[in-house]
């Protein structure tokens, strides 16, 4: 396997821990857009403990990538995404975040 299929697998078996359905070729079309963060330890996750690292993804995720409005709806969405995934769980890989979040606001239609 390659080393993407690999972060795959790995996504996949943290979403079943969860009990959260996915939808595979979408978590590979958001992970594929992660670049190469996906490869390095720290990059590859979302410290939700951190205000500048949230407001990064609020702002560079959210606001450019999706194309969201800058609301509050954006932070209520990224509270909705730490809660799914467990506020102590230090597995917050970003292809999961990033997956989560395009879910919540109805984004999938951007990676097809």
């Amino acid at each position: 396997m390659s080393k993407f299929d690999d972060c795959i697998a790995t996504y996949e078996k943290e979403f079943a821990k969860l009990k959260v359905k996915v939808d595979s070729k979408l978590l590979k079309a958001v992970a594929k857009g992660c670049g190469p963060s996906l490869y390095r330890a720290d990059a590859s996750k979302v410290s939700s403990s951190d205000p500048e690292e949230l407001g990064r993804v609020r702002k560079n995720f959210l606001i450019k990538k999706l194309g969201l409005k800058d609301t509050p709806k954006l932070d209520e969405g990224i509270k909705a995404v730490v809660a799914t995934l467990g506020a102590k769980n230090k597995n917050k890989y970003r292809a999961m975040f990033y997956y989560l979040l395009v879910k919540h606001f109805r984004k999938g239609s951007l990676y097809k």
